[in-house]
This record gives C-alpha cells, sequence and structure tokens, in this order.
C-alpha cells in the first residue's frame, strides 16, 4: 500500500510539474502595419497574451509567438503594438498537458485611429 502511495505521489509531481524559459527581451514588438513617425503614441496598460496548444502524448498543434503578440496587443482596439515585451516559452507537458507563448508587455495606443483621440 504504502508503495502504491510513493508512485502514486511521484506520478502525479510529474505530471504537474512544467517550466517556463525567457526567450526574449525586446524594447518594442509589434505583428500590425502603422506609422512609425506617428507622434501620438500613448503607453497603455500592461498586458499578456498567450498561444497555448494541448499535448497528448505529441502536440496537437504548433504554438506561435506572432499569434500570441496578436492576442496581447488586440486587448485594446487602439493598440498597434507592445514596449517592454518578455517572450516566454512554456512547457507543462508529460505525456498529457499543454505547451505554448506568453507575450507580456506595454501596449502602444496610437492616438491617430479614428475613435482613439480621447485617451488622456
Amino acid at each position: 500500500m504504502k508503495k502504491a502511495a510513493i508512485v502514486g505521489i511521484i506520478a502525479a509531481t510529474v505530471l504537474a510539474s512544467g517550466c517556463a524559459h525567457r526567450v526574449a527581451d525586446l524594447t518594442v514588438g509589434s505583428t500590425k502595419n502603422y506609422n512609425i513617425n506617428s507622434a501620438s503614441f500613448l503607453k497603455g496598460d500592461r498586458v499578456t497574451g498567450e498561444d497555448i496548444v494541448p499535448v497528448v502524448l505529441f502536440p496537437l498543434g504548433i504554438p506561435n509567438v506572432k499569434t500570441a503578440v496578436d492576442d496581447a496587443i488586440e486587448k485594446d482596439r487602439c493598440a498597434v503594438g507592445l514596449s517592454d515585451l518578455v517572450i516566454t516559452s512554456l512547457q507543462q507537458a508529460f505525456l498529457v498537458g499543454r505547451i505554448g507563448f506568453r507575450v507580456e508587455g506595454n501596449l502602444i495606443i496610437d492616438e491617430e485611429i479614428d475613435g482613439c483621440s480621447a485617451r488622456a
């Protein structure tokens, strides 16, 4: 009985474990087209975007950094990019689990976009 409990604890630990690796730290990053010479940029809130795929023996997709960046930027319709960007690779899979990318950064708001000029 004690042996089965130890094996169960080890199995639960292996299945629940995971790690995250910092892939990149960027000053500015964007997947959108915008006027880089605009004088109407504001620093917005800190946001997080993710692209996660499940793993059942094998990954059931391919995680993509672009999708994670898009997910973060699309939190605000006036955002055109991210500043102080951190990209992290996530692996939480042993037979079953998930893998992917997490992107965190401050939104870059462009006041020249229609309907975005009333920001403070």
